[in-house]
């Protein structure tokens, strides 16, 4: 990405992040979604907003999809404040990207443990008196 789409995406995401707290009042939105990435379209003309929430499968459906029906009155509020010839259409995405690293991390965590299991029956094993 450019400098250009750098700044315009940090700056989508601080302010759609304000929008989500201040403006919407949609009941699906439970679980206080988070923003953890946006990424800009060279020609400026698409920004994917990826987004995590906490709570059920059911939960963060019914979130991304509110969102991306109030992405028409988002990119209307960046129409206003923005000073380009051509505000981005928004599209809201679930990042998998914070599943898959969860998972990386959870079996880390068992091989540790494996390692240390194995480790201890092993100094176990060689402190037994041999006969």
């Amino acid at each position: 990405m450019s400098r250009r789409t750098e700044r315009l995406a940090s700056m989508i995401r601080d302010e759609i992040a304000q929008m989500i707290l201040r403006d919407l009042n949609d009941p699906r939105l439970t679980g206080l979604p988070s923003i953890t990435r946006v990424k800009v379209s060279d020609d400026l003309s698409l920004a994917d907003i990826f987004i995590s929430v906490m709570g059920t499968p059911g939960q963060q459906s019914a979130a991304l999809h509110a969102l991306q029906h109030s992405a028409g009155m988002m990119r209307g509020r960046f129409a206003k404040m923005l000073s380009i010839r051509t505000v981005p259409r928004l599209k809201f995405h679930m990042d998998e990207n914070l599943k898959k690293e969860l998972a990386v991390l959870d079996l880390l965590r068992k091989v540790a443990a494996e390692n240390e299991e194995t480790d201890r029956r092993r100094t176990m094993s060689q402190q037994e008196p041999q006969l």
